[in-house]
């Protein structure tokens, strides 16, 4: 973990503090084009723009950026992994907890600093946040350990990966509220697992928001999947990875 840390974000000037200021960024950017550009009176829930984005935002981060960094820990950790107390279950390990810790402070930060700035009304259901949390870094655990087998044995994926899930910033809620859509759309995006995920996050902030509809034990199901595929495979494959 702790090289890692070194690797991942000692190298790069500024390190941790661009990848806290990254979701700030965002989450400002996304805040002055609707408030402003777009004259959008109120995001979909509650009156605060940046607590809106950012119950969207950093869940999607925790997810997305969690699949890419375990997806790649085989090939970022090859010259480690011929040692023989080293596995690649270590390696795995290793980039999820850095990334899951680094994304859990990113968070309290983020949140900290919303509720420090504006006047959000908002009531914390610690549970509901932490959960959604857990989710998505879950989520990018099982989809990232099965990526790692498919891009090492079907290149061509890597790929397509990246364009089939293009759209799921727009596809997740992010920038709007479940029920905001037509029943016909909520029917098929209910089963896309990332709009369970902010619906469980938004639920921790605002208190008359329900989100009876969301599943945790659906979220669990889509992550635990794959996951134990990926693991299955890579313990018949892991040496043929390495020796590509």
């Amino acid at each position: 973990m702790l090289r890692e840390m070194s690797t991942t974000y000692g190298r790069s000037p500024g390190g941790y503090l661009w990848v806290i200021l990254e979701p700030v960024g965002g989450i400002a950017l996304f805040s002055l084009v609707l408030a402003f550009g777009l004259r959008v009176k109120s995001p979909g829930l509650g009156t605060n723009f940046p607590l809106f984005y950012a119950t969207g935002t950093l869940c999607m981060m925790m997810y997305q950026r969690g699949a890419s960094s375990v997806s790649r820990s085989l090939a970022f950790s090859s010259s480690l992994l011929f040692y023989p107390g080293v596995s690649y279950i270590d390696a795995i390990l290793a980039r999820f907890l850095v990334h899951l810790l680094t994304y859990l402070l990113i968070s309290y930060l983020v949140f900290g600093g919303v509720l420090l700035l504006f006047e959000t009304r908002a009531a914390l259901d610690i549970p509901s946040i932490i959960l959604s949390l857990i989710l998505a870094a879950l989520l990018g655990l099982g989809i990232g350990c099965l990526n790692i087998y498919l891009f090492s044995t079907f290149p061509l994926w890597e790929s397509l990966w990246g364009i089939v899930t293009f759209p799921l910033l727009i596809l997740s809620t992010v920038f709007y509220t479940f029920e905001a859509l037509p029943a016909q759309v909520r029917d098929v995006l209910w089963y896309n697992p990332l709009v369970h995920v902010i619906g469980i996050m938004r639920r921790g902030f605002y208190p008359t928001y329900g989100a009876t509809w969301t599943s945790s034990s659906y979220v669990l199901a889509f992550a635990m999947v794959p996951l134990v595929i990926g693991l299955f495979l890579l313990r018949r494959y892991h040496r043929d990875i390495l020796n590509r």
